[in-house]
């Protein structure tokens, strides 16, 4: 799953606060919060579901999409889905509300074209 890149060090410190993609969260601290391992998580990367950034040494560092995507995950295998098909799962979700949020801006961009302003029939 594609991830944007953010989080970089420019800018002011206070955007980075409700930035989704701003990899905040070491890999100790990420598992903390899932309840769950580092192994776990490692298990993500090694899926390439999720494709945590790294930090200036190597450690992986998460976001808090990141964080949704693999509490996902772990609500998936612990209720017995295996790690391969959790992570096709979840990738045919995000793809599908893609799909959706497209389909509906086609919709709205149609409907204003039927009906552009100022030309409404008259009833």
């Amino acid at each position: 799953m594609e991830q944007s890149n953010s989080g970089s060090a420019d800018g002011n410190p206070n955007d980075k606060i409700d930035d989704e993609d701003y990899p905040a969260y070491s890999m100790g601290s990420a598992a903390r919060i899932l309840g769950t391992t580092p192994g776990f998580l490692r298990s993500l990367d090694e899926a390439k579901l999720l494709t945590p950034q790294r930090s200036d040494g190597g450690h992986r560092r998460y976001s808090r999409y990141q964080l949704r995507i693999a509490a996902r995950a772990r609500e998936l295998v612990d209720n017995g889905t295996a790690l391969d098909a959790a992570c096709r799962i979840i990738i045919l979700e995000d793809q599908l509300a893609e799909a959706r949020t497209i389909n509906a801006e086609l919709h709205r961009s149609l409907d204003q074209r039927a009906d552009p302003p100022g030309e409404h029939p008259q009833t």
